[in-house]
């Protein structure tokens, strides 16, 4: 691996990252996605297809680059490309009407859905809410109204992370968590999202080029009619009602919640998120990571930028 310069040691750790998804890349995601290493778009793109060091470790099909041996990840993509396609416009139906619910101020896209990788035209929808503060149990009580009706229509919509205005800075500071933060696709709340990403400046050191969304999307943020009826709906729970409410969702749920918590559980629940991530897939991915880095005698790379 010594022979491998810092920008192709940077796209091996790229591919190796995506492999672990089954997830082939364009070149434009490899330079967007890049680990650990700024990087323009042509100088990826030049040692992509000039390098004979890196030909060893990827090869290139039908569009789209994979580790060496993996070309048949280019077909994989193509059909969850499709799902995703038929499933984007489903979500961006559903940011919307989340984006009006009271308290929330900004919504945004994550999960596989987020880099066009859904596996199935009926795959989970996730999403990342932001609500004002001491509104966020309140506020996903409503979602999962939202939730109930969607499913009605086929759809499983999964509001998974709900936080506080106030609770913006992420703990977990490590690939995967970087990742999940530079993958999200923000709906409404655009103002908000680059405040998150602000806060959480660490995630450059491991994708120093995915300061902004790959994917950018129209604001659906509230207007008009929408707002007004939005802020009718806050004006009424507002209060002390809110406040009773608020408090019982949270000793209800909680109560519920806390029961599904595992050794291994990534769950928060507080006054400022709820994160019903029950299973750390976190950890596994760092750990299959960890494993691929060590089978390719590769370090992890973040960027000294």
């Amino acid at each position: 691996m010594e022979s491998l310069s810092a920008l192709e040691r940077a796209i091996l750790h790229t591919l190796l990252y995506a492999d672990i998804f089954d997830f082939a890349l364009t070149e434009a995601e490899i330079h967007h996605f890049l680990i650990g290493c700024a990087a323009d778009l042509p100088s990826v793109q030049a040692a992509l297809h000039g390098s004979a060091r890196l030909a060893g470790y990827v090869e290139y099909c039908e569009g789209f680059w994979t580790l060496r041996g993996r070309a048949a990840l280019s077909a994989v993509r193509r059909s969850r490309e499709a799902a995703s396609q038929a499933l984007w416009p489903v979500a961006r139906f559903y940011g919307k009407l989340l984006a009006h619910l009271p308290f929330v101020r900004m919504v945004a896209l994550t999960g596989s859905l987020a880099v066009r990788g859904a596996y199935h035209a009926q795959d989970d929808i996730d999403f990342l809410l932001v609500t004002v503060p001491n509104r966020v149990w309140l506020a996903r009580l409503l979602a999962i109204g939202v939730v109930r009706l969607a499913r009605l229509r086929g759809m499983r919509l999964c509001p998974n992370y709900v936080l506080s205005e106030s609770a913006l800075a992420q703990t977990q500071r490590d690939i995967y968590m970087a990742h999940e933060l530079a993958q999200m696709v923000p709906l409404a709340g655009h103002a908000l999202y680059a405040a998150m990403r602000a806060e959480n400046r660490w995630t450059q050191a491991f994708l120093p080029n995915a300061e902004q969304p790959f994917y950018c999307i129209a604001e659906s943020t509230p207007c008009g009619i929408g707002r007004a009826l939005q802020g009718l709906a806050e004006a009424a729970l507002r209060g002390k009602l809110g406040d009773w409410l608020e408090h019982w969702e949270r000793r209800r749920k909680a109560r519920k919640l806390m029961a599904q918590q595992t050794a291994h559980s990534a769950a928060q629940l507080d006054s400022e998120r709820v994160k019903g991530h029950f299973q750390d897939h976190g950890a596994r991915i760092r750990e299959a990571y960890a494993h691929k880095l060590r089978d390719y005698a590769l370090t992890e790379a973040m960027s000294s930028d």
